[in-house]
């Protein structure tokens, strides 16, 4: 163990938190207790507060600062978290370190060792120790490129492990830990969990881990707290009894339980499938760069099929899905549109204005932030059928806005999403955001869907809403094509359809 490591002391004394501009609060009636070097696992439904209470450790949240209001009182070592972290980068060393849920969030400068040494630096960490620290945290996350690799070419998942290096370099006492999993292949989620193993073993350091999908994480863990959406702590104790007394009700609460999977409702699905899209040695190009990321692409969109297309993190399958949505021209190949699916606007969707495509391939980035431009949650499930019926007016006829049978109060509810419909987008949850993200392309009732990462930050309950949802529009007729790492939500997609593998 080294010994310099500070393993600081948690204490939260009925502790809340509310946003600003929310009536409702993430957290209340908080009291927990975390010992110095302790492991645990911070469970809840989506929305409970568990992101938020991860910023409150890291002494992110202030009302005067971030606005908000505060009850209650949070304290690392004795003194408000806060303040603890001011004292920490004074005192050149780190009590706590926070991998947000969102890595991009965490991405600050334009080159990969640069953004590792960015920590290092604000700690006062010495000059000649930066770069050597720099080297190992890379190494421990199996980070594939050099440290002058810029970070405007990463993939999510490849950006989650950087942003993960940038907090092991600074070996802090509490690890905080928002899904640092959530976007990794398999084979780099392993290698994430193994580098996090290994950092607490050497130092001694305590963790706190949000993560929903549990199992992997458990022979790390020596607690699971539980939190209650609305207020205070549900359940708390040792994994095992915890699953074993209440694994049953957490489950029907949203809570990801070893050995229990949800099953979402199968829809009737017509036989008969057109073409919709035709892609044949597709080659795809990231932004800013000569070589196609993804070359030699033969698949078929078919109305009323599912299309998952996975492999690992940096293989372009984001890519290649702003390729499909007719966000970005094909590299070389061709992507073709039927008629049924153009309806008169030509065969290369990347041609089409914005009012033709949204009104025909819907599109749910990795990133939901990129898409909001709405200030209220209701508002955004307008701004795609006024564009729709926008275009509708240019040229001369109307069209109906959306031919689905789920309307807009229905998603919202059904992707329990209808208590904050006058809430700001950007206060919502990571899972929230998520789900309005799709709750928005599913207003305009597109023919064609394609969602990078759908389930992302999802608990047991709304992966079920929202993974029953995509399956019904594969029985409406309409065409699902997700990018993901979810080998559950892959299982379920290939009973429908195909996986691509790049």
């Amino acid at each position: 163990m080294v010994s310099d490591t500070r393993l600081p002391l948690i204490e939260a004394h009925n502790w809340g938190w509310r946003h600003s501009t929310r009536k409702a609060w993430a957290v209340r009636g908080l009291d927990l207790r975390i010992e110095p070097g302790e492991r645990v696992l911070l469970l809840g439904a989506s929305g409970a507060g568990k992101s938020t209470l991860l910023a409150g450790l890291a002494g992110l949240l202030d009302p005067d600062e971030t606005g908000g209001d505060e009850e209650g009182v949070l304290l690392v070592d004795g003194v408000q978290a806060r303040r603890a972290r001011q004292q920490g980068v004074r005192d050149g060393q780190a009590a706590t370190g926070l991998l947000l849920q969102d890595p991009q969030a965490q991405t600050v400068l334009a080159r990969c060792g640069d953004d590792v040494a960015f920590g290092l630096e604000n700690h006062a960490v010495p000059t000649h120790l930066i770069w050597p620290k720099v080297s190992e945290a890379l190494e421990g996350v199996g980070f594939p490129y050099p440290p002058e690799h810029p970070t405007g070419r990463l993939s999510g998942g490849e950006r989650q492990r950087l942003a993960l290096a940038g907090v092991l370099a600074l070996r802090p006492g509490l690890l905080l830990l928002d899904e640092p999993t959530a976007m990794l292949d398999p084979e780099g989620a392993d290698l994430v969990r193994s580098s996090i193993a290994a950092v607490l073993e050497r130092t001694g350091a305590g963790c706190v881990l949000v993560e929903h999908r549990v199992e992997p994480w458990l022979p790390l863990i020596d607690r699971v707290v539980v939190l209650e959406p609305g207020g205070g702590v549900r359940a708390d104790g040792v994994p095992g009894r915890v699953f074993a007394e209440q694994g049953e009700s957490l489950f029907a609460a949203g809570v990801w339980v070893p050995g229990l999977r949800p099953a979402p409702t199968s829809p009737t699905v017509d036989d008969v499938s057109p073409a919709l899209l035709t892609a044949s040695r597709l080659g795809a190009r990231r932004p800013g760069q000569k070589e196609p990321a993804v070359r030699g692409v033969d698949l078929v969109v078919e109305a009323g099929r599912a299309l998952a297309v996975t492999g690992p993190n940096g293989a372009g399958k984001s890519t290649l899905a702003l390729t499909l949505a007719g966000l970005t021209a094909p590299a070389e190949g061709s992507l073709v549109a039927s008629e049924a699916l153009a309806r008169g606007a030509g065969p290369s969707p990347h041609a089409w204005n914005a009012g033709r495509l949204v009104s025909r391939i819907g599109t749910v980035f990795q990133d939901p932030q990129h898409q909001f431009v709405a200030p209220t949650v209701a508002g955004e499930l307008t701004v795609g059928p006024e564009r729709v019926a926008a275009q509708g007016r240019r040229w001369g006829r109307r069209r109906a806005v959306s031919s689905s049978t789920i309307g807009a109060d229905e998603i919202l509810g059904r992707l329990r999403l209808d208590h904050l419909a006058r809430a700001n987008p950007y206060t919502l949850s990571g899972g929230e955001q998520r789900r309005l993200s799709v709750a928005t392309v599913l207003a305009t009732a597109p023919d064609v869907l394609v969602l990078d990462e759908p389930t992302f930050g999802q608990d047991a309950r709304t992966w079920t809403e929202l993974t029953g949802l995509l399956l019904e529009l594969l029985g409406e007729g309409r065409a699902v094509v997700a990018a993901t790492h979810d080998h559950e939500l892959v299982e379920v997609l290939a009973a429908y359809g195909s996986v691509v593998k790049l």
